[in-house]
């Protein structure tokens, strides 16, 4: 039975009504090669004057990767960069040693009734590049390989699939996909990759004669071939990658191999020493509770 796990996430407001599922990390599993975060929020309808900005805040030790299926999201941080966020297009933001970002409405869409929905995920860097450079990389949807296989639409966003590699760079074997399924469509999800997991965003799959609901992230047995099926037109993401060889520690917005780096990343930011997103000058307050160490 490929399906080893299941999980059902929770809702997370971050502020404003602002509610997300969170499905990673749970207490069952921290991650899924290197995606320790996980969180898909929407459809939600976003009506003039609605307050779903994510203002500047700070990371450290990992990537954040954003995908739009509707919508559009303003970002900017403190490396200057400043890119509307589409559909279809990959995200990628490696925090490093340090980075400071929002996520806002974009100016034109302040006045109007539109649809948000998306998933951020973080991916963890590797212990030798937890402190590299930071960086930013928009690759636009016209550069993501598609492929047409019968009755599914395959999207590679991140990684190497069914003879497609991404031009996403990754610090490890990472692997993101983006399939649609025609109803009725029976797929092979061979593994690609040495931890491999599904979520369904629309639609409701059998996976291995196994039923999947909506909203529903599934762990697969590694090293051997899913077979998924879909009722009706469904749409799901497949995430994995190798398997992170070190604990990770996560509080707040930081990762890192090293406890004490989580220490001095909260400190940095109580004291505004992460630097700033260039004319906003508001920000997000770090938690009442603290970071304890082990």
């Amino acid at each position: 039975m490929p399906v080893t796990l299941t999980l059902r996430g929770h809702d997370k407001d971050l502020g404003g009504g602002f509610q997300v599922r969170r499905l990673l990390p749970d207490a069952r599993r921290q991650s899924v090669g290197p995606f320790l975060f996980f969180d898909h929020f929407g459809p939600v309808t976003l009506q003039p004057g609605s307050t779903h900005d994510v203002r500047p805040h700070p990371h450290i030790g990992l990537a954040t990767v954003t995908y739009l299926f509707d919508g559009a999201i303003m970002h900017r941080d403190s490396l200057g960069f400043s890119q509307r966020i589409e559909p279809g297009a990959i995200n990628w933001m490696t925090a490093g040693r340090g980075i400071v970002h929002s996520e806002r409405a974009p100016d034109d869409l302040k006045s109007q009734t539109y649809v948000n929905h998306g998933i951020q995920l973080w991916a963890a860097l590797p212990r030798a590049h937890e402190e590299v450079a930071p960086d930013f990389v928009h690759t636009p949807a016209v550069d993501i390989p598609v492929l047409q296989m019968r009755d599914a639409t395959v999207r590679v966003l991140v990684g190497d699939a069914y003879g497609q590699s991404s031009p996403v760079r990754t610090f490890s074997r990472t692997l993101y996909l983006d399939i649609q399924l025609a109803a009725g469509a029976v797929f092979e999800l061979p593994p690609l990759a040495e931890e491999l997991a599904l979520y369904v965003v629309e639609g409701a799959l059998m996976v291995d004669g196994e039923p999947v609901a909506v909203h529903t992230l599934v762990l697969l047995e590694p090293g051997l071939t899913a077979t998924v099926e879909a009722g009706d037109a469904s749409r799901l993401m497949v995430i994995g990658g190798d398997t992170l060889p070190e604990r990770r520690f996560m509080w707040w917005n930081f990762v890192s191999s090293r406890q004490e780096r989580i220490v001095q990343a909260a400190q940095d930011w109580e004291q505004q020493a992460m630097g700033r997103v260039a004319g906003d000058d508001e920000l997000i307050a770090l938690p009442e509770r603290r970071f304890s160490p082990d």
